[in-house]
């Protein structure tokens, strides 16, 4: 996983209420448990039309949107079922974040551990932002806030734990494998103070 500190990117508006993991990426998609190739079935059935051509009015398809890495998204972004081919889809599309007024729980969870950083931020900022598609922002992790082009920031609110693991590029996993041998010496001692 990329370490995540400082995010500098134009944003792609997408303000969507209750889009689900499903509108992210179609279950017909979960057909693998790597992750390259899942951008390309990134938001499939909203982008395409019935034949699959790209629709060239759809905020991910025009060509201002061309690398950016940060999705303004709609409220309650990637509520339904708890699905980590979301996150993949949206990091190999190239995102590195995605700003909310508010991001449902399990997608959260999900995005933090596969190098997602979910921001939530304020109703009137969100609203803002929506107004002006293809601002450039700052998402600094390590300050936990967006920073705006005027110098303005809004704060937002990360797990510790998981914005360490961003920070560091490590997943919870890779957190534990670190500390394998601080795991065996407790797990001796313990089993020498056992009756």
């Amino acid at each position: 996983m990329e370490p995540r500190v400082r995010i500098e990117s134009r944003t792609v508006v997408l303000p969507i209420a209750d889009l689900d993991t499903d509108q992210v990426i179609p279950a017909r998609f979960l057909t693998t448990t790597g992750r390259s190739g899942l951008g390309a079935a990134l938001f499939h059935d909203l982008r395409r039309d019935p034949e699959g051509r790209l629709l060239p009015d759809f905020p991910l398809n025009r060509p201002d949107a061309a690398g950016a890495r940060i999705l303004v998204a709609g409220a309650n972004f990637g509520c339904g079922s708890s699905r980590e081919h979301a996150p993949w889809a949206l990091v190999d599309a190239g995102f590195a974040a995605v700003v909310s007024p508010s991001i449902a729980d399990l997608f959260r969870a999900n995005a933090a551990r596969n190098g997602l950083v979910p921001v939530e931020i304020a109703e009137e900022v969100h609203a803002n932002l929506v107004r002006s598609p293809g601002v450039r922002l700052t998402v600094d992790l390590g300050r936990c806030a967006v920073r705006f082009p005027d110098g303005s920031e809004a704060p937002f609110h990360l797990a510790p734990f998981a914005r360490r693991c961003l920070l560091t590029g490590l997943s919870p996993l890779d957190f534990l494998r670190q500390r394998e041998p601080e795991i065996a010496r407790y797990e001796r001692e313990a089993g020498s103070r056992a009756p």
